[in-house]
């Protein structure tokens, strides 16, 4: 059963990737002069720009397949991972901004959103494992 969640989920993931083409654009345009040369800085905005990216489409791909179970306990245990799954992408868009300017290799926020993306993930697999094996 598709619900407004499937909605919030594609809208999202929509937006996020819209972000992530936009971030690129930024990088290719005008954070050239930031890290032109220093490596690491150039590094760190990669690989959240590709984080941004991953959590958009994790998103519309959560949109577009999601389906509510019939237990109450495993709707909140998918609710559960898409809120962590929803937050991610403002949590790596965040890191993108705040965090390779400091050129250190500490990177907290994009842990964050990183883990956020694996509980969502995990929360929701869990949900559907249980799902398919009352089913049988």
């Amino acid at each position: 059963m598709k619900t407004k969640l499937n909605l919030i989920h594609t809208i999202l993931g929509i937006s996020t990737t819209l972000v992530f083409i936009g971030t690129g654009l930024l990088m290719r345009f005008h954070f050239t002069r930031v890290y032109e040369s220093n490596y690491l800085v150039r590094m760190m905005f990669r690989s959240i720009h590709i984080y941004i990216l991953l959590a958009g489409l994790l998103n519309l791909a959560f949109g577009i397949y999601m389906s509510s179970s019939g237990s109450p306990r495993r709707r909140a245990i998918q609710l559960f991972g898409s809120m962590c799954i929803l937050a991610a992408p403002i949590v790596l868009i965040a890191a993108f901004f705040c965090e390779p300017v400091r050129e250190t290799l500490e990177r907290r926020i994009t842990l964050l959103g990183i883990v956020l993306l694996l509980v969502g993930t995990m929360s929701h697999l869990l949900a559907g494992f249980r799902s398919r094996t009352a089913d049988r």
